[in-house]
């Protein structure tokens, strides 16, 4: 067949295509994987009592999830911790940043204070925060909080300070107020930053509160898993971590949603979607 006789396929097609054809081949992947471990484990090539065979972990996710259900309250609470501490390290972390970005006298005093605690390992802390607190709820979503604080402060201060100044200078030259400069210039210059470092506190968040529950807590997700592999119940341990997995990904998956639907000027598509979207709008009400 010759170039001309070839048939371009609609765009949408082609890409529909493609996605199926990765899909297919990372599960032919994923089969072959987990055939490989049944095998080696059932040969013992592979140790079950710490690798536990396929079967018996889709065995425990059935026992955890339907016949004793336990998993799920200390699955949600391990993730109202996240969420909880998520929403105020963040909100802590981006509050902070703007006072320091926006302001060169409190940029000057506070940094080298931020710089230390920056350097001190998280993990160091958890125990003296949860003496300060007890081994509550309270003690948990402090050390998520301070684990979702750093990323979110850090890149929203680099978004602030690494503002055009060609753009700044002419919204000065043009009389524009310091709300009319936040507003236009500053803030959505530094969105993408700031959804960066909420990116990077989410992917944090999950982990310090395993961390934390692992370190002194009845209950949770971690919890368990210290429970099951101090028990040598190994596969209920990768069900917990499996599920885990699987909260990680569509937290970040989910994200990543909002980072594109949120900072919609950054994706070319995206933008022009909006653009027409807008224009629409305006029309149907006579404005245009």
């Amino acid at each position: 067949m010759s170039a001309s006789d070839q048939i371009d396929l609609p765009k949408g097609m082609a890409g529909g295509a493609s996605t199926r054809r990765i899909l297919f081949n990372h599960l032919a992947i994923l089969v072959c994987w987990v055939g490989l471990w049944e095998i080696g484990s059932r040969a013992g090539v592979i140790d079950p009592l710490f690798f536990p065979r396929p079967s018996d972990i889709l065995v425990g996710f059935w026992r955890l999830y339907i016949t004793q259900g336990n998993i799920w309250f200390h699955l949600g609470l391990t993730m109202a911790e996240v969420v909880a501490g998520f929403v105020a390290g963040s909100a802590l972390g981006i509050g902070l940043a703007f006072v320091v970005g926006l302001s060169d006298t409190v940029r000057r005093f506070l940094k080298p204070y931020v710089v230390v605690i920056e350097a001190t390992p998280r993990i160091a802390i958890g125990p003296i925060v949860i003496a300060a607190f007890g081994f509550g709820w309270t003690s948990k979503i402090v050390i998520v909080m301070l684990v979702c604080f750093f990323a979110p402060f850090v890149n929203t201060l680099n978004g602030i300070i690494n503002v055009d100044r060609d753009q700044l200078d002419m919204f000065r030259s043009m009389r524009a107020t310091r709300v009319q400069t936040f507003r236009k210039l500053i803030l959505p210059e530094a969105t993408p930053e700031i959804m960066a470092g909420l990116r990077l506190a989410m992917a944090s968040a999950l982990g310090g509160a395993l961390v934390a529950e692992f370190i002194a807590s009845n209950n949770g997700v971690g919890k368990l898993i210290s429970t099951y592999t101090g028990n040598l119940n190994m596969a209920s341990a990768f069900v917990c971590v499996l599920t885990l997995s699987a909260v990680g990904f569509f937290i970040l998956r989910g994200m990543e949603w909002i980072d594109r639907w949120l900072v919609f000027w950054t994706d070319r598509e995206r933008t022009e979607a909006v653009g027409r979207k807008r224009a629409q709008r305006w029309q149907k009400g006579g404005k245009l």
